[in-house]
């Protein structure tokens, strides 16, 4: 007779090949999730320009007004340009990289980033915590829309970006008024109704006002032809029953239907992040800014 032998290992410890596979395991996750990340640039200055975009001239004279619009304000402004995303969506990348340079005061949380990515074509506004009250995401909308919109798709980043600083060097000395004139003056693009939605809507007032007629009006101008049935504009109209053919002049048959509904879910994103920068280390980024393309 033949015996089998089953052998296992002491509770709580497990074979060495399913440690070995579990290590591999998590190796390679590691890999995966890297790499999904894009690599960020080191913090060199108040003007990181990877990507080559502004000049010289422009590079010194915005690193000179954010130094002296700091140690005046205490509020820090830092502006980065970058070739890729390397797939990574801007917003993501923008918060990454405001925690990394801890941007902004300890404790305080007054920085902002502009990040420029040039062949993604895509910017953002990045705010800190405590300047979110002061430079609104209207108010960085209408400076990506306004000044760096135009400017970029004109092949002017230096001037784009400098006038970018302008503005919200002028919003968080307490100045909003003129920039929000100038918004009121030139309405952005994006704030035309999208013609799909416009479809959208004429299409489904169509399909239930029409329904809706036709479930009311023709009992009431109709020629009653039997119970629940009526003939109306040479159609006749079925209710509360199935009909298997049509008559010809055509048959609409009412009844219960399905519903339709939709809703929004949303979800909270934050992060913080303490230690050095170049005014004691910020970080905290709630995702209050806006995101922008040319």
């Amino acid at each position: 007779m033949t015996r089998y032998a089953i052998t296992s290992s002491a509770p709580g410890h497990f074979p060495a090949t399913f440690g070995v596979a579990l290590a591999a395991m998590s190796v390679l996750l590691l890999v995966g999730f890297s790499a999904l990340a894009a690599e960020l640039p080191a913090l060199t200055g108040r003007v990181v320009d990877n990507a080559g975009i502004i000049d010289a001239a422009t590079e010194a004279a915005l690193t000179r007004k954010l130094a002296d619009f700091e140690a005046k304000s205490s509020d820090q402004i830092v502006v980065a340009t970058v070739d890729s995303l390397d797939g990574e969506e801007i917003e993501p990348y923008a918060n990454r990289l405001f925690r990394a340079w801890k941007l902004g005061q300890a404790g305080e949380d007054n920085g902002v980033l502009l990040l420029v990515a040039k062949n993604d074509r895509k910017m953002r506004i990045e705010v800190g915590y405590g300047l979110e009250g002061t430079l609104t995401d209207l108010h960085t909308r209408l400076i990506i829309e306004n000044d760096m919109v135009p400017a970029f798709r004109a092949g002017d980043f230096s001037g784009g970006i400098a006038k970018a600083v302008d503005d919200m060097v002028m919003v968080l000395e307490g100045n909003p008024e003129e920039l929000e004139a100038r918004g009121t003056r030139n309405p952005a693009d994006s704030n035309a109704v999208d013609p799909i939605v416009v479809l959208f809507v004429i299409v489904w007032a169509t399909l239930f006002f029409g329904g809706l007629a036709m479930a009311v009006l023709p009992p009431i101008f109709g020629t009653k032809l039997s119970p629940g049935v009526y003939k109306w504009l040479g159609m006749t109209f079925r209710y509360g029953q199935r009909s298997g053919s049509a008559s010809s002049g055509g048959v609409w048959t009412t009844g219960t239907g399905g519903g339709w509904s939709s809703g929004s879910s949303g979800g909270g994103w934050s992060s913080g992040g303490s230690g050095g920068g170049f005014s004691g280390g910020g970080g905290s980024s709630g995702g209050g800014g806006s995101s922008g393309s040319w």
